[in-house]
Parts: C-alpha cells; structure tokens; sequence
C-alpha cells in the first residue's frame, strides 16, 4: 500500500468547485444534483437539451463550444448557437428519412466533428445514439450492429468500403448510411444538411427513455451491449463538476476517441453540460504535438488514459520543447488504474499530480475519483463520489457481506440508484439481473479501501484484458483466430506491458497435417488485424500442440495466465487436457 501523499494546498481547495469532501457528501443529494439542469416541459428530460440548447437560450450562444483541429493542423470552430443549429439539421435529417423515437443510429467515423453534430442531433429526434470504435475490424463491427439492430450509420466512403460494405447483406436493419466525405444528395451528409431546416423542436423523451448504447465485451459470449437513458445526464454534469473540475468557460481536452464510453461520456456530454469548450484532435498520439496543444490552446482541464501518459514519460523531457502551461489547472486519468510513477512524474513535469478516477460502461460517469480539493495518494482511485454508496463485498456462499476492515480484498460494489446506472444489457436480463445481488451492484474489479477512504484497485476478477485503454474480451479474439482454416483451438490472455497496461497474446493449436511456420505466424496476425482491427489482434502469437482445458471442455485461460507469469497455479481438479 502507497503511504506516500501530494497535498493540496489551501489555495487549491478553496478554489475547486467542492473545496470540502465531507460537507458536500453531507449535504448531497441526486434531487439537488437534477436542479442544476433544466429539464423540459411535462417534466422531459434531453441529453442534447442540457449540453446545447439550454445554453443558448441563456444568452451563451456566442461561446466557443468546439474548437476541431485536423491531423494537418487545420482548425474548425464552432460556437454552441452553430452547434444548436447544425444538431438541429442532423434532427431533421433523421426525420426526414423515417427515422422514428427509439431507432438506433451508429457512427463509425474517427474524432470528426460530423460525429459530434450527429450524436447529439440523434438524441434530439429521440433516437439511441451508439458510437464505434473506429479501428475496429468488420467482426467486431457486425457483431454490434447485429445486437443493437441498426437503423442508421454515419461513416465515410473509405472505412465503409472496408468494413461495412462486405458484411451489409448481415444486417437487415440497417436501411440508412448518412457519408460524411460523399456528394451524392442521398446519402452525403452534407448535402442533406444543407437541405435541412436549422429550426427543431426536441422530441419530448422522457428521463428514462434509452438513449446510448455502448458496447462492453465479455470473457464468454458476444459483446454486451449496455443501455443509458436520459436521465444519465444528471450524472454526467455533476460529475464533470465535481470530478473534472469544470468551469463554465474552462478550455477541456479530453483524448479518448468517441467511440468508447469515456469519449462520449465525457469528451462531449458532460463538458457541453458545464458549459466548457472543447478540444478535439483528429490525429493519433504524438507527444510534441499533445504538448503543443496543451500549450497553444491554453487548456485548463485536461482528460487522458494511462497509456498516453506512460507513452509522455517514455517521450522523455525533450519532447516539451519549450512549451508552458499555465493555464492547465486540473489534470484526471482512466481507463486503467493508473501506477504510482505516472502521478509522482506529473507532479514533477507540470506542477500537479494527474488524478486518477474509476467507474465503467455500466455505470455510465464516474463513481469514484481523486477531487481537485483532496490530497491525492499516488496510485490510489480516491473516494466514491457524493452520492454514490461503495463498499467491498465478499461472497460467503450464503449471500454477500460487507468487509468494513481496512484493506480487506474484496469486490467493488455500489448501492445501486445514481442516474447514469445502466437500464439493462440489450436484449439480455438474465446478464443484467446477475450484476445485482443483495442490494448490491457488482463490479467484477477486486479493490480494497484504505483506513482513510481512499479505495485501491486490486484487480479483475474476470479475464477481461486492458489494453492502452480498451476492453478486450477474450472470446472475441478466439473466435476470429478460429475462422482461420488452420486454427483448431485459440486461447487468449492478457500480458503485462509497461506502455498499455496489457498487451493481447494468443496461443492456437493447429488443425491436423497443419505445420508450425513463420510464414503461417505472419498469415494469422494478419487475418486477426484484418478482422478485429489492430486496437484488439493480438500482438504476439504462439503454437501449441493442445491447451489446458477442463473436464466440461472449457480452455482454462488462468492456468495459461499463471504459467506465463511464472504464478501459483491454483486449483487444477477440473484439469482435463494438458498444453505439455
């Protein structure tokens, strides 16, 4: 356990918009919270509502709400009264091809601001907005489609032909792909928003009315696909405010890609809800670049993974250059729990530590985070938000029962009710209605809290991998390898890496008269990034002649795991087959 402390000074405390931990849990409910939004008449709730419109009927419409900056450097501006505007054309578009409340429109684009006039004009026609990740390959891709039943698509020419264009004939649903790089008056997005009227009345939708669908993968079966409503977006502004820091105002980068959860989470919903501006980079990592903009966009909040900040650290000081950054006031981290060295590191470098923070696709906004105002203990997650109830949980056969000592291991739980809490897995209660025991909802990750509060991440107690950020679910994985006609069996686990956390790595036994080949190693990988995207191939293949698998015929990723890591192996009763 880290004992080592940055503390705040009473200057920075005073300063946050929650100068004191205990008072605001005190005196801290989700009623108080809903009174800081507006709402619509009949008591309607609109995501899209909270992050645009409402601020331009306040009077802040002139306000830079997006500023875009092109992988060549070309920068985009757009105030929340052009944002109004342009969300109300996508609105209307929608509408205009028979698009209905409660159709499910996607996106497969990279960080483009089409992507983020389209989620939001989505939610305004009270449709269900989902994002994908745009280096997924066509598997992952169809997969997704297929669950969420996609009405509609919003892509460009080239990632269609790719990706989309070979699988259409698997996805009935989908009637309409909106191209954000085609002039075609039919389908070319801008040709249709130059035909659509600026002028919108938001569809009256409920708070509980669904409104996103992100996908979670799991170590069996098919992706989850993981439902919000609108009523979510109480949580996103409060915890943007009490979490992030935000300002009405403040200059807010947040880098994850929109196509995970933190990227719409929190690179648009929740900073739009508090009225900060946003900054988006099209391109990928570069550190010169990374530090150029925090410099030159004078940021004030900024948003990263572990991964990127491992990635700044290895960059080394020359790669900040001559860069300052005064502006920058508050800086958070997620995705993965971040180590202690990054934190100690940031302190150094900018003058402040990053503060780590934790919560899932399920949980829709951060639950438990190291606050502008609190001593930050480096590689700690911090506390529970207010308002949200955490606890440590262990199963004793007969039920669940709290640990209260201090670092007691256990599962993370969280008394559900906070409003971002998913509805359901679409199309599967009987998942959902496992997550929720004993008045409990059940995280999977394995944690322990300190004698102060602080809670810190321990582990998953499932196989899910952690890579640079993204959940990656081993069956996935098989599942492609095993489409390879040399491929008899696939195993695939999680390896440490000092850059992304995990990095993916495969075991695959062959089909009989197949030969062990670095031809047949080079051919696999490439059938694997061909069909999974290189965010989720795995990056190192290895043969084997058989995999451990149990009695029941279940391949036993633990026991690759341990062996691999040089762990006690643990229980190996059920161990029918042998990878020797």
């Amino acid at each position: 356990m880290k004992q080592e402390r940055i503390t705040k000074s009473p200057g920075m405390r005073r300063s946050a918009n929650m100068p004191d931990y205990e008072k605001a849990c005190t005196g801290f409910s989700w009623q108080s919270a809903r009174g800081l939004i507006d709402g619509l008449p009949g008591g309607s709730l609109n995501i899209a509502h909270e992050a645009v419109d409402r601020h331009v009927a306040g009077g802040h419409g002139g306000q830079l709400a997006l500023r875009w900056i092109s992988k060549r450097g070309e920068v985009r501006d757009y105030t929340y009264q052009e944002l109004h505007q342009l969300t109300n054309r996508f609105a209307n578009v929608l509408h205009s091809q028979g698009f209905k409340r409660g159709d499910r429109v996607y996106s497969l684009l990279g960080r483009r601001p089409e992507l983020f006039i389209a989620a939001l004009g989505s939610l305004k026609a009270g449709c269900v907005f989902c994002p994908l990740f745009s280096a997924f390959g066509p598997e992952p891709i169809k997969s997704r489609m297929e669950i969420g039943g996609a009405n509609g698509l919003l892509t460009s020419e080239r990632l269609y032909r790719r990706k989309v264009d070979g699988i259409r004939d698997g996805l009935p649903d989908l009637l309409t792909v909106f191209f954000v790089d085609c002039s075609d008056e039919d389908t070319g997005f801008d040709a249709l928003m130059d035909r659509a009227s600026d002028s919108f009345e938001i569809e009256p939708t409920s708070p509980e009315d669904p409104a996103l669908l992100h996908f979670t993968s799991g170590t069996t079966g098919k992706p989850k696909g993981v439902v919000q409503v609108h009523e979510a977006v109480v949580a996103h502004h409060i915890t943007g405010r009490l979490a992030l820091d935000l300002k009405p105002g403040d200059i807010f980068w947040c880098t994850a890609d929109p196509g995970w959860v933190t990227g719409m989470s929190y690179g648009i919903l929740a900073p739009l809800t508090n009225r900060a501006t946003l900054i988006v980079d099209e391109a990928e990592f570069d550190a010169a670049r990374w530090y150029g903009i925090l410099d030159e966009q004078a940021v004030n909040v900024w948003y990263t993974a572990p991964t990127a900040i491992r990635m700044l650290m290895k960059a080394g000081a020359e790669a900040i250059g001559n860069h300052k950054f005064p502006a920058l006031r508050f800086m958070a981290s997620v995705g993965e729990p971040l180590n202690a060295q990054a934190v100690v590191w940031s302190n150094r470098v900018f003058g402040r530590p990053f503060h780590d923070n934790w919560w899932q696709s399920e949980t829709g906004g951060i639950m438990i985070a190291n606050f502008a105002s609190m001593d930050v203990k480096p590689g700690s997650m911090g506390k529970p938000l207010p308002g949200i109830e955490a606890g440590i949980v262990e199963d004793t056969g007969s039920g669940l029962r709290e640990l209260s000592e201090p670092q007691a291991i256990g599962e993370l739980a969280l008394r559900p009710g906070w409003p971002s809490m998913m509805r359901g897995y679409l199309n599967e209660d009987a998942r959902y209605r496992a997550c929720f025991r004993d008045g409990w909802y059940l995280s999977g990750d394995l944690a322990m809290r300190d004698s102060d509060g602080y809670y810190w991440f321990v582990g998953r107690s499932d196989d899910l991998i952690k890579s640079a950020g993204h959940l990656i679910g081993p069956f996935e994985v098989e599942s492609a390898l095993m489409e390879h006609a040399a491929v008899a069996e696939a195993a695939v686990i999680g390896i440490p890496d000092e850059t992304t956390g995990e990095r993916v790595k495969a075991f695959v036994a062959l089909t009989p008269g197949q030969t062990p080949s670095e031809d047949l190693l080079l051919d696999l990988k490439g059938h694997a990034r061909s069909r999974l995207g290189p965010a989720v191939a795995p990056k190192e293949i290895v043969f084997r002649a058989n995999l451990p698998k149990t009695r029941s015929g279940k391949i036993m990723r633990r026991l690759l795991k341990a062996r691999e890591l040089g762990l006690p192996e643990g229980d190996i009763s059920t161990l029918e087959s042998d990878e020797q």
